[in-house]
Parts: C-alpha cells; structure tokens; sequence
C-alpha cells in the first residue's frame, strides 16, 4: 500500500513546483515509509510513498510505460488480487513484464483496455495515470472504496491525493468549511456523505467511480454499481457458492512478500479468515500464521453484556488460536495511553472520528506492526450478510433515517441553538437520507419487487424491499466508516490491512440473496454461518455477533470527561461556539447514572465516546486552523 499525490495544471510549469509537490507527498510517509518517487512535467506532476509489500525491485513508482508515441506514468495505492490472471491475459497478448508487481498489470492493463481497465481488476486501489500524447489524467478508485482518494478542482487546474493533509499543503487550498462541512462533522460525522470532502472546494472520488481530466474538462463516471438481479439458485447452490467464494477470496489475499498475520476477535468473521489462512499457510510450509487481539486493562472487570455485547472475546479468541495453531499476540491498552491517542487518530483519520474506537486500532496497528508488515481483518461481513442489530429489529426497519443514527438527540442536545439553526439538522439528515434511497431506483436490473420503494409495497415484500434498502444504506453509507477507520489508523503505522468481505464478486452475489436465507435459522449472518460449517468449529461458529472490543473502564469517562472539561473552560477553545454548554455541563454530571446501551452512532459511541468524539473535533480545529464560512 502507498500514499498518492497528483497535479495537474494547463496555466503553469509543474516542473517548477517540486518543492510544492514534495511537500504533499512527505505528509503520506506513514502510508509509504519504505520509499517515495517523483515525476514532473510541464502539466502534470506525481508523488509517491511506498510500502513495499510485492517485489520490492520491481514495484518502484512513478512507473512509466510506453506504447507508440505514448508515454504512461502510473501512481498506485492498492493490491490486486488478480494479477495471475491479469499477467497471464496481458502476456497473451505480447505484452512483456519486467517484474512481478500488481502495479505494473494494473499500468499495462491500462495500455491495453484504458478506462475499462478497472472492470478487469479485482483488488483495492486508487490510482492515476498520465497519457502525455493526449495530455489526460485517468483516476479510478475501486468499487467498494476500501482506498481514498480526494480531490480539487480549480481554475485551470486538478490536485488529487490519498488524504486530505497532502491536499492541504498546496498552497491554493484552505482548510475552510461552510454549512455543508459543519453539517457532515456535527450531524452525520463520524460518517461522511460519499462524496464531500468536508472542505469547501475539496470532493472525494465516490467509491466505483473514475475520473478524466484534460484541458476540455473534468468527467466522471460510475463504472461500478450494485446490480439488481432475481436471485435463482436454491439454498444449497447459494451455500456453496458463498462457501467457495469466500475461499477463494481469503486465498488470493494471502500474496505477499512480506510478513503477514490476522487480526483475531475470536467472532466468526475474522475466525473463519483466521482458519482458512492458517490451513494454508501450514500447507504451503510457512507457518504458523500471527494473529492479534485487542483489549484494555481490568476490562473484565467491567464488561457487562448488553444488546450490543453479548460475551466478551477473550476465549473466544483462545479457543480459535489452539484450534488452528497460531501465533497469538494479545495486545491491552491502559486508559491514559487510550485517551492519548485521541489526538493520533484525529490526525490519522484528517478529521473527527470514532473516538475510543479509532485510538485504540491505532495503538493496536502499531503493535501489530512490530511483527508483520500485512494483515487480514473481518470487516463488513456485518454490512454484506446482515449482521448489525438494525436489520433485526422492527424499530430500525420503521425509522425513515438511517438505523444507526436512531439516537441522534443525544447529540443535538449539546449542540447551540444557533448551530442548530443553522444546519437544520433533521432536514439535513432526511435529505441525505432521501438521497440514498434514490440510488436504489437508479441501479440497472430488475423493474420487479427489488427496484421498488419499501413505503409502496404490504407484508413480506414490504419487509424484503425494506431489508434491501437498509443493506444498501449499510454498504453504502456505514460501511465506508469503517473502511476509512481501517485504512487511516493502520496505514498512519505502515501496515497494511486487508478486508477478504469486501471481495466485489461476494458483496456481488450477496446482495440480490432473498432476506429468508440470509436470516437462516433466525440468526444473523445465517447463512454466511452455514457456509462455514466445517471451516470453524461449532461453537465458534454460533457464537452471536459481538463487535470490535471497546474500554468498559470507567476511568475512561471520567478521563475524557475532565479532558472535555477543561476545553469548554477555556474561552480560546475554537470548539465553544459550537456548543450549548448548559446541556453539555448537565450531561457531564450525569454521565455516571446514565445506562449504557444507546448509542448515538452505530454499536459502540455511547456517552464517553460522544465526549470523545468533541475533544476530538476541538483538536481538529486548532491543529488544522479550520476557519468558517
């Protein structure tokens, strides 16, 4: 994996700029501590950060290709998972490969099918390339958006870039936010709409989508979307395809040339990795395969399960490690170092994010780090398969906004009357809302009960196209939180994570799968369970959904409490307009009575995360010198 920049400009030398360029690209060194490159030209410049993961020689970027009078020059943050077959097409064709590298079949695939190289890619990335016989730039992202990728456009002019901190080192980009900015950190952050930037004049490339720059303009198209199909393979036919898939996805995601592992919660998402790459691992001769958990000191002594939380991982995680032979590293944090890394996470994420949550996956990945280089984690099983309490319960199925948001008053309550006049934060919401469900109508496909609006529709298919609008809000709309949260906390370290759920070709053939046999035998992930029978033992198997382990330590609280209460003592804190302190302080008071178990944002941010969440947004504003408009 890598860090990305790219400029392009039509009213100026760029070879004059490689201090300017340098500068952004020194920003992503954690993304790409191994190596960096450079490539100027008169319009179009490239920065580099490499991690090396796959043939370290042959791998080294910017890579520059010709082909005729065309020169290519390729930047890459990814991983392909086809490059075999990629190399094996490419050859028969009478291209020659100098190495091994995905990032050069990704380049050559350029040259032989150009923007519709990405429909032959199975992998996650965000590249750009540049045709300097057509004087075009070609950016894409990958389906599911697993890598970022940001961008801004000006006046005779485009700059891209991994993060948002690269962007915010040239010098024609301001870190200013106007209402929209405000909205998506108040209301809808630690999400972010698909698409903002947060900064006025800064957009993300939607995940699936491509771009096209030249002096006629900016394009850009959707290549990929979810595509509505009548499901038609009977229960076993579907267990067995999702059974050989998942295989097959775990196996391709084992390539490296480095020191891979798992990181292990003793659930039946990163279990089932956990068996599949240990099992072949020891028959390739290379085990036994790392693995990893996280925990926080004397939580045992505090975990109480709850809906949220059923069990506690520890052994759980035992139980999977003798199981398979691994490796087993168990990594606990302590509540200051914990609190600490509040600020680490923030500039790692470039904006407010899941508090607690986050810090303590930074601090993981950096243990982590010490003893391998790549990883594999069981992210978006949940969202593909129907895991998350909200397709379960009618509650959430009846709300008309999005299900991990129910709580959204235990947020608006310590925010100013006149913030809240402003963002009109239920109008906000229902329209960003209102604009996911109106994907749904917009995909290609069928014109029966999968393409229609849940509100028009009575009993089970009401149900069915409901269930299928909440899986669309999920991968859509939750997913990518946790898939930034992934990237940004373990590339900030160097290492590299990958996500075997997020496999196009599953999340393809999930998605049109009916309700009744994802929900098999009543239980959530039911049939992703039943595909896994003889890959996990029994128990692990059913074991119920418990997610990523978060502090139950009161001193938690109480430290992110006191920390909260020093910033709106302190009348510089940039955070204090943004605030109805009386709300805030009466809170603060009962914040010990409160019962846990009502999170405002998702499973895990309760009231010490909300706390959190605002030290983060405090800090995020003095380090970036955020000004308003």
């Amino acid at each position: 994996m890598c860090g990305i920049v790219g400029l392009v400009n039509w009213d100026h030398d760029l070879t004059l700029q490689k201090e300017v360029l340098i500068r952004m690209t020194q920003t992503l060194i954690p993304r790409g501590p191994d190596a960096e490159g450079y490539w100027l030209s008169p319009h179009a410049a490239f920065g580099h950060r490499r991690l090396v993961v796959v043939d370290p020689q042959g791998g080294r970027q910017p890579m520059i290709r010709q082909r005729g009078e065309h020169t290519f020059t390729l930047i890459y943050n990814g991983e392909l998972y086809n490059t075999p077959e990629i190399r094996q097409e490419l050859m028969s064709r009478g291209y020659y490969f100098e190495g091994h590298s995905d990032t050069e079949a990704v380049l050559l695939s350029y040259l032989e099918w150009g923007p519709s190289c990405v429909e032959h890619l199975n992998g996650i990335f965000a590249f750009g390339i540049w045709d300097s016989q057509e004087q075009q730039l070609f950016v894409a992202r990958d389906r599911l958006g697993v890598k970022p990728l940001f961008y801004c456009e000006q006046s005779g002019s485009l700059i891209f870039a991994s993060e948002l901190k690269a962007l915010l080192q040239h010098p024609n980009i301001s870190p200013i936010i106007g209402r929209e900015g405000l909205a998506e950190v108040f209301l809808v952050g630690p999400a972010r709409t698909p698409g903002v930037g947060v900064y006025e004049g800064i957009s993300e490339l939607k995940p699936g989508h491509i771009l096209l720059y030249s002096a006629n303009g900016l394009q850009i198209r959707r290549y990929w979307a979810l595509s509505n199909n009548l499901h038609e393979d009977d229960l076993e036919t579907t267990i067995a395809k999702i059974h050989d898939l998942f295989l097959d996805t775990v196996k391709r995601q084992l390539v490296s040339d480095v020191p891979i592992g798992t990181l292990l919660s003793g659930g039946l998402d990163s279990s089932a990795i956990t068996a599949i790459a240990a099992q072949s691992l020891a028959q390739a001769g290379k085990g036994p395969l790392p693995t990893f958990s996280v925990d926080y000191t004397d939580n045992d002594k505090y975990f109480h399960t709850n809906d949220f939380q059923p069990s506690a991982d520890g052994p759980w995680i035992e139980r999977v490690s003798l199981a398979f032979g691994t490796q087993h590293t168990n990594i606990a944090f302590d509540t200051p170092e914990l609190v600490e890394a509040l600020k680490a996470a923030t500039l790692a994420r470039d904006l407010p994010g899941m508090a607690d949550v986050d810090a303590s996956l930074l601090l993981f990945s950096r243990e982590i780090k010490k003893k391998i280089t790549v990883g594999l984690s069981g992210e978006c099983a949940d969202e593909v398969f129907g895991g998350y309490p909200w397709f379960h319960r009618q509650n959430a199925l009846d709300a008309q906004t999005f299900p991990w948001a129910l709580n959204v008053e235990n947020r608006l309550q310590v925010l100013s009357p006149e913030l809240l006049d402003r963002l009109q934060p239920h109008d906000y919401l229902s329209r960003r809302y209102e604009e996911a469900l109106s994907e749904i109508t917009q995909l290609p496909g069928s014109s029966s009960v999968l393409h229609q609006d849940s509100r028009t529709l009575k009993g089970d298919q009401q149900r069915e196209a409901r269930i299928r609008e909440i899986t669309y809000l999920t991968i859509t709309r939750f997913m990518p939180t946790l898939l930034d949260r992934k990237d940004r906390m373990t590339m900030a370290t160097g290492l590299e994570v990958r996500v075997p759920f997020c496999d196009h070709r599953l999340v393809e053939y999930a998605w049109n799968i009916p309700w009744e046999m994802k929900a098999l035998e009543g239980r959530e992930k039911g049939l992703l369970r039943r595909a896994l029978t003889g890959v996990l033992p029994d128990d692990v198997l059913w074991r119920r959904k418990s997610p990523y382990p978060k502090t139950h330590h009161p001193s938690y609280l109480s430290a992110v409490r006191t920390w909260l209460s020093e910033i709106i003592e302190d009348q510089t804190s940039p955070l204090l307009p943004f605030l109805n302190l009386p709300a805030l302080r009466d809170l603060m008071k009962l914040s010990d009575a409160l019962p846990s178990g009502r999170p405002w944002f998702g499973q895990l941010m309760d009231i010490p995360q909300l706390f959190a969440y605002l030290i983060q947004v405090n800090y995020w504003l003095l380090n970036n010198k955020v000004s308003f408009r």
